[in-house]
C-alpha cells in the first residue's frame, strides 16, 4: 500500500512500507533535466548532480562518502532528460541518518570554486569516455536528428564549452529556480512506517524558493539523417520512429510490441539479424516516453561492409510485422515476460522506490499491481497490429557512426 502526503509547501512524499525486508531506499526526485536547459547552460542539471556530492557547510566530499560507507549503505544519483534523482539504500536502522545526509546535500551544498574546477575536469573526462563509446553516442545523434533544436535533442552531459562557463553562482541560481518544492518528490520504500513521513516533512516541508515560470514548448518529431565518420571497428546504426508519450492509453500495447520486435533474445530482430544471419552481436529496440513525446529506437552494430544488409534486414522485419501482425504465441510470451519482470522488480526496494517516485513525479498517480497486470492482459493482437502500422511508417530518422564516410541509405 502506497501512502501519499503533500507538505504545506507542495513537496510530495510517497511511502511504501515493506515490513518483510531489512532495507530502506530513499529517493529525492526533482522534475528538472536537460529538457529545462538552454543552449548556453546545457549540461547544468547533470553537473549539479555531481556537485551535490562535493561538500556542504558541515560535511566535506569525503565526509559524505564516508557517511554511507560507514553504515554499509549506497548513495548515488542520475540525470535524465526530464528529471534528476538522488538516492540512497541503507539498512532500516540507518534510514533517518540517510535522510538527514540527503537533506544536507540538498539544502547546504556549497559549490566551492576548488571543488567546482576539479569536478569540471571529472565531467570533461566523462564526456571523453562517452565519445569513446560510439554505441552510446549514436543515440544522442539520433535525438538530435529527431528533435533538432528542441531541448530533448540536447546531450545530458552538455559540452566542454558550456561546462567551462559554469560558476558557483550559476549553480546556486539554477537550484533556486528549479529545485523548488512543487518539483520535488521524496519516494521511500522499505521497512519504515508512516512516522517516517513526518521525519521527511520536518526536513523538507517548509522550504521555499523562487518559482521561475517556464514553459517548454511541445517537441515535434522530425525526419532527418545524421552521420559521423569515426575510426571505429563497427558501423553503429540507429533508426528512430515516433512513439507515445508517457501515460498514453496504448502504452502497454507498445511495450508488448517493442518486446516482440527487439526487446529480448526471442524477439524478431534478435532472431533474424543475429541468429539467422549473423549480422550483428548487438541488435535491439526500446521505447523512450517523455511527457509530450515518445520515440521507438532500433539499434544495430555491424561491419561497415554489411550496413546495407543490416538496414534491409531491419526493414524486412518491420514490413513482415506490419503485413502479418504478431502471432498468438508471441503475444502470450511477451505478456508473461512483462509480468515476470514486473513481479521480480518488486523484490527490490530500489525498484519500488524508483517506480513510485517516477509515477508521482510524471503521472501523479499510482496503479496497483493488479491494475497493471489487467492492462497487460488487455493487450490484443489487433491493438498491437494497429500500433505497428501507426508507428513504423516511412517517416523515421537515422543516425550513423561509421568508419566510412557517406552511406547510400542516408540522403
Amino acid at each position: 500500500m502506497i501512502k501519499k502526503y503533500t507538505c504545506q509547501n507542495g513537496v510530495r512524499i510517497v511511502l511504501e512500507q515493506i515490513p518483510t525486508v531489512r532495507s530502506v531506499a530513499i529517493g529525492l526526485w526533482i522534475k528538472t533535466g536537460s529538457i529545462d536547459e538552454t543552449p548556453e547552460n546545457n549540461g547544468i542539471s547533470h553537473f549539479l548532480e555531481h556537485m551535490f556530492f562535493k561538500g556542504t557547510t558541515t560535511r566535506s566530499a569525503r565526509d559524505i562518502a564516508e557517511s554511507f560507507d560507514s553504515i554499509g549503505g549506497q548513495v548515488n544519483a542520475f540525470t535524465s532528460k526530464e528529471y534528476t534523482c538522488y538516492y540512497a539504500k541503507v539498512l532500516d536502522t540507518h534510514a533517518s541518518f540517510a535522510l538527514e545526509v540527503l537533506s544536507d546535500m540538498f539544502f547546504n551544498s556549497t559549490f566551492e570554486d576548488e571543488e567546482l574546477q576539479k569536478e569540471k575536469n571529472v565531467v570533461f573526462e566523462e564526456i571523453k569516455m562517452y565519445e569513446d563509446t560510439p554505441d552510446d553516442i549514436v543515440h544522442d545523434l539520433l535525438s538530435k536528428a529527431v528533435y533538432e533544436n528542441h531541448p530533448l535533442g540536447y546531450p545530458i552531459l552538455g559540452t566542454e564549452e558550456t561546462l567551462s562557463t559554469f560558476t558557483s553562482d550559476t549553480l546556486k541560481q539554477y537550484v533556486h529556480d528549479m529545485y523548488t518544492p512543487e518539483k520535488l518528490v521524496i519516494s521511500i520504500a522499505g521497512n519504515v512506517n508512516e512516522t517516517f513521513i513526518k521525519e521527511a516533512e520536518k526536513l523538507f516541508g517548509s522550504f521555499t524558493r523562487g518559482v521561475r515560470k517556464q514553459t517548454v514548448e511541445k517537441p515535434h518529431f522530425h525526419t532527418n539523417a545524421r552521420s559521423r565518420k569515426k575510426e571505429t571497428e563497427q558501423a553503429h546504426l540507429c533508426l528512430g520512429f515516433e512513439g507515445l508519450p508517457i501515460g498514453h492509453e496504448d502504452i502497454y500495447s507498445l511495450i508488448v510490441l517493442n518486446n516482440i520486435l527487439g526487446g529480448s533474445m526471442s524477439s524478431r530482430l534478435f532472431q533474424e539479424v543475429r541468429e539467422q544471419r549473423g549480422l550483428a552481436y548487438s541488435i535491439y529496440s526500446y521505447h523512450s516516453s517523455y511527457q509530450d513525446s515518445g520515440m521507438v529506437t532500433i539499434y544495430g552494430g555491424t561491419g561497415a561492409n554489411q550496413l546495407d544488409l543490416l538496414f534491409e534486414t531491419i526493414q524486412h522485419t518491420l514490413d513482415a510485422l506490419k503485413k502479418d501482425g504478431i502471432t498468438s504465441k508471441e503475444l502470450k510470451n511477451s505478456k508473461e515476460q512483462l509480468k515476470g519482470s514486473l513481479m521480480l522488480s518488486l523484490e527490490s526496494t530500489n525498484s519500488r522506490m524508483s517506480r513510485n517516485g517516477k509515477n508521482e513525479l510524471l503521472l501523479k498517480r499510482h496503479r496497483s499491481l493488479d491494475e497493471i497486470v489487467e492492462q497487460i492482459d488487455a493487450v490484443t493482437e489487433e491493438s498491437v497490429h494497429r500500433l505497428t502500422k501507426q508507428i513504423f511508417t516511412d517517416k523515421f530518422s537515422t543516425a550513423l557512426i561509421s568508419p566510412i564516410e557517406g552511406w547510400s541509405k542516408i540522403k
